[in-house]
């Protein structure tokens, strides 16, 4: 089985030429929820999780599988018959990443970026709100948030946005505070 960085690499590859197709037939809306679909159902199913990750299955054995899962799900056209050259290449392992990749170059696309962000509790629409428009002025770019709640950060909040963060927890100034308290001592 490929490593984490070679799975990443497959994943970027064949999101870019998904995207690049999906962008020429203008459906890139379409192919990011029908990819959704699938990986929900991926993760929603013990035995088709087993059957796309498990190497025991051949290509052939996996397209021809495929198609039948595809057909009942509803899933057409381009999603369809790229999910099916993943199958005949056996890459349909590297799935989760590739949608992953797809929905950062779709965002990009759209102006969006990814911003993660924690919270000791779980934020309001507001608070959202508020957040998503002040890092659309300092950004110049609409962020997508995704929340999550972390009780031990006691209060603030942590936003990651690509390979920065932002840290206004209470327990990382609890930490400051403790650490220049025994510096001066």
């Amino acid at each position: 089985m490929a490593r984490g960085g070679d799975v990443s690499a497959v994943a970027e590859r064949y999101a870019g030429a998904l995207f690049e197709l999906a962008k020429a037939n203008n459906e890139v809306a379409k192919v990011e929820a029908s990819l959704d679909r699938f990986v929900g159902a991926v993760r929603n199913s013990a035995d088709l999780r087993r059957f796309v990750l498990s190497p025991v299955f051949s290509g052939a054995d996996q397209q021809q599988g495929l198609g039948a899962i595809l057909k009942s799900a509803g899933i057409t056209g381009l999603v369809r018959d790229f999910l099916l050259v993943l199958a005949r290449n056996r890459r349909l392992f590297a799935i989760e990443g590739v949608v992953k990749s797809f929905k950062k170059l779709s965002a990009g696309d759209r102006g969006e970026i990814e911003a993660d962000v924690i919270s000791a509790v779980p934020l309001t629409k507001a608070q959202a709100e508020d957040l998503i428009g002040t890092l659309r002025q300092k950004l110049g770019k609409t962020p997508k948030l995704t929340a999550t709640v972390d009780p031990s950060l006691l209060g603030g909040l942590i936003v990651r946005i690509g390979s920065q963060m932002i840290d206004t927890s209470l327990r990382t100034k609890l930490k400051n505070l403790e650490k220049a308290m025994k510096e001066a001592s």
